[in-house]
Formats: C-alpha cells, structure tokens, sequence
C-alpha cells in the first residue's frame, strides 16, 4: 500500500478584531475616493497620499500614515486585502491584537518613510498598503519558515523560501530603471523595516538599550551591594 500526505489548504482562518478593523478601514478609504474623484483623481489622494517633497519639507507628517489606506484601483485593494486577512489573522492570533496593530504601523510607516528618503523632493504620490504588506509577509516568513504555502496559488514551497524570492523580487525591481506605478522601494522598505524591528535591531531600540546599560553602571558605581544582608562575623541573619 502507498500512503498518501494529505495536504491541508487554509486561506488564514477565523477573521480576527484587528485584521477585521484594518478591512474596514481600507474599504471605508478606497469608497470615499471613488465618491470624491473627480477627473479621474481623488482630492483624498492629494491631501493624504505620501509625496515626499511635501512629507519633508512642508512638514506634512500625516501622509505616510494615511496614505496605507487609499488604494489605485479594485485589484490594488483586494489583493492587499486576501493578503493582510490570508497572512494577517494568523498573526494576530500569535502576537496578539495590540503588537499586531503596532508592528503593522510600523513597517506601513517605515515603508512611507523610506520611500520619502529615497528621493526626498519627488512629488509623485504613492498610496497603498502594500508596504505594511510586505512586512507581514516578512513577519510570517520568519515566525513560519517551515510552513507551506501556494506561491501564486500554484507552486507549494516553504514560507522562508517565498519571502526570500518576494524580497529579491521587490529589490530588483526598486533598482531596476524605468517607470513603474508600482512601489517596489516602499515593498522592499516594508521587508526591511519588519525585519530589523522584529530582530530588534532598529536604532530606537539599540538607543534605549544602550541607555539602560549605562544606568545601571552608573547605580553600580553609587550604591554599595552588600551581599546576602549578612554580618562578616555572623553567619545567621542581620536583623534590624
């Protein structure tokens, strides 16, 4: 007899509360710049999508937050969507809701920021939430190695495996020139960010780290320790 391995197809699971909020709120955008375009352009892109020269130098410091939730077409928001619920949910069941929304800022924002460095006085304008996707690929391709997945829902292969051929996918295409719609710089920064803040290697965390142990010499230095709280001449208790 020639046993079979029964292969197990999931698609992310029960819908949990922040992956279900972060849904609404990228549906709640993407209707309300279909509702106010006008020309083929949404004034919802103009104010809160990321451009650079703005973000920088005008001090516009909400658009690489706001700009995750507009989108550039149906297929941009749904493919974003099966992603963050496909990849997401099982996260947040993991991490919990609160890290979850923290770490998804963080790599959406990181994205933002990084693009916004990369070209500092561009006035393109970028929206999406593909940045923070690409990090919570990151983030499961490193919780997960081992876990099998369908890339473009055909060729099964290790999770490890399919982060690193998105990731050298998005570097070749930032490096690559040419005009593109497509932010690969903002995918690649999303990997890159999720990366070091989940390995904690960001500066922030390396800062407050360094401080701490350089406290704690300090009180080293002022205290006096005195071992055990014993008496040199008695070996019982040293009571007060």
């Amino acid at each position: 007899m020639c046993a079979r391995q029964q292969i197990q197809i999931s698609f992310g699971g029960p819908l949990t509360p922040m992956v279900k909020k972060l849904l609404i709120a990228c549906g709640v955008g993407f209707v309300l710049q279909m509702i106010t375009a006008r020309a083929g352009a949404s004034p919802l892109e103009l104010h809160l999508g990321l451009v650079p020269y703005l973000t920088l130098y005008k001090v516009e410091i909400w658009r690489p937050f706001t700009y995750i939730f507009l989108h550039g077409g149906v297929w941009h928001l749904v493919i974003n969507c099966l992603i963050l619920y496909m990849f997401g949910c099982e996260l947040e069941r993991v991490w919990g809701s609160k890290f979850f929304l923290k770490y998804f800022f963080v790599t959406g924002v990181g994205a933002g920021l990084c693009t916004v460095l990369a070209d500092p006085k561009a006035a393109t304008i970028t929206i999406g939430a593909s940045g923070a996707i690409y990090g919570l690929l990151l983030g499961y391709g490193l919780l997960f190695p081992n876990r099998t997945i369908l890339f473009m829902f055909i060729i099964p292969m290790k999770a490890r495996l399919f982060v690193l051929i998105i990731g050298a996918i998005a570097f070749l295409s930032a490096v690559q020139p040419g005009d593109s719609n497509v932010a690969h710089l903002a995918h690649l920064g999303g990997m890159l960010v999720g990366y070091l803040y989940l390995k904690r290697l960001n500066p922030l965390t390396q800062g407050k780290q360094a401080y701490l142990k350089w406290k704690l010499r300090r009180m080293k230095r002022r205290y006096k320790i005195i071992d055990g709280g014993k008496r040199d001449d008695d070996k019982g208790p040293y009571l007060h």
